[in-house]
């Protein structure tokens, strides 16, 4: 049966290097298992049902509409607006400016590629006309929009509380102080770059002419600013599930394009919306056959073998940990992080009690590690997005990515890791474990 397993697996890796559309890679993986693997797929489809009518899945593809609405009413602009105000004269400033925004923008919307496609055509052209090279921009632009994965509410802290049983509001209270962290690094690193470029620096302006500038445009971004108090408001406070609030964020984009910042236009909104039932149909079709292959491997104690055949390779936690790590890089490295967190959470969670990790600890160890890979080739889906976007080659921004990553996002998962309050702290303040 191991053979089987392993062949299945082999199976979906060269199908995913080759480029098969998701789905296919998963469908074709599942039915190798329906053939050999002994596993009733009539009692998995059944299975799969019950878990695919579940209102709180329905977030997903809810967060991925309003993610596209926002990217065509305005709302990204108004905001980087209004926070450029405060720091964009600082030499250093508009990096800082570019982070904090799409930490904003991929919190509300919940995905990484939203962070992506509406900050970047507005804050990549910026920073090249003050002096930043085009692949330091292009690339600061695109790590910094997987925060989108970590600050809530995530998709993905969705995917995993709705698979594994947690509380959905721990998991998205346990990548906080990670997501906050790796933001914090990303402009520490930006502002010790910077001092190398040219950069061509508006004059500074007086604290009083800076805050009126910022009053100006804090009453123009008001309704932008209104969204993520709404709907994160509405989630912590009881008022919304994160199903409802992704509805919220997505009803509550449309009237700001089309009345207030008038950036969106009916022959627009209804090719986005086209766009993202397209996409939401896929998602919708990978997750289906994604569950029902995890489910497989979980019938067939596949968690259980793992955690035999690495105890019977050393007894240290901290080297079972780090090799979960590097698992759990290399799976974000080949599929993106939907299907990472889909097909790992099930079969990992075991391994993580075992070790004594947390199931809310686990749920961030996963989020950093699938965030990560999601910026990290061969799959890196949202690093070629922020290369067609910011129109740069592969060569100019791998070598600032990389930096960002080993000096920004590598120690934050040796921590998420290893110190269990950086994800913990929150959730257990909150009261929800």
């Amino acid at each position: 049966m191991i053979t089987t397993v392993a062949i299945c697996v082999l199976l979906l890796i060269v199908l995913l290097i080759c480029g098969v559309a998701l789905p296919f890679c998963f469908g074709a993986a599942l039915m190798f298992m329906a053939f050999t693997g002994g596993v009733l797929m009539k009692s998995m489809l059944l299975w799969d049902y019950t878990q695919i009518i579940s209102t709180t899945l329905l977030a997903s593809p809810l967060f991925i509409l309003a993610g596209t609405y926002m990217g065509g009413s305005g709302i990204a602009t108004k905001l980087l607006d209004f926070v450029d105000s405060f720091v964009g004269r600082i030499r250093g400033g508009l990096g800082v400016v570019s982070v904090i925004s799409c930490a904003i923008i991929g919190a509300i919307s919940g995905s990484g590629f939203t962070g992506v496609a509406a900050t970047g055509p507005v804050i990549i052209p910026r920073m090249t006309q003050q002096g930043y090279p085009r692949g330091y921009a292009t690339a600061l632009v695109t790590v910094s929009s997987v925060l989108g994965l970590l600050i809530p509410p995530s998709g993905i802290m969705i995917l995993y509380g709705w698979q594994t049983g947690t509380s959905i509001l721990a998991c998205f209270m346990a990548t906080v102080g990670p997501g906050v962290l790796i933001a914090l690094l990303f402009c520490v690193i930006n502002m010790i770059w910077t001092r190398k470029f040219d950069l061509n620096l508006e004059a500074p302006m007086p604290v009083h002419d800076r805050m009126k500038l910022a009053g100006k445009r804090g009453v123009i971004a008001l309704p932008a600013l209104l969204m993520p108090v709404i709907i994160l408001g509405g989630i912590y406070g009881g008022v919304f599930t994160p199903t409802e609030a992704a509805a919220v964020a997505a009803i509550y984009s449309i009237p700001i394009g089309l009345f207030v910042y008038r950036t969106m236009t009916l022959k627009s909104f209804y090719k986005m919306t086209l766009d993202s039932l397209g996409s939401i149909g896929a998602i919708m079709a990978m997750i289906v056959f994604c569950l029902m292959l995890s489910q497989t491997f979980v019938t067939l104690r596949v968690p259980e073998k793992i955690i035999e055949v690495l105890t019977g390779v050393t007894d240290s936690r901290v080297l079972m940990l780090i090799i979960l790590n590097l698992f759990l890089f290399v799976v974000g490295m080949i599929v993106n992080d939907a299907t990472g967190m889909l097909l790992c959470a099930p079969i990992l969670l075991p391994l993580a009690l075992e070790l004594g990790v947390d199931a809310v600890q686990f749920s961030a160890i996963m989020g950093v590690n699938l965030a990560m890979g999601g910026i990290t080739p061969p799959y890196a889906s949202i690093l070629y997005l922020g290369m067609r976007v910011g129109n740069c080659p592969f060569n100019e921004i791998l070598k600032p990515a990389l930096v960002f990553l080993i000096f920004g996002y590598v120690p934050v998962v040796f921590l998420t890791t290893f110190w269990a309050p950086l994800s913990t702290w929150l959730p257990s303040v909150m009261g929800l474990m």
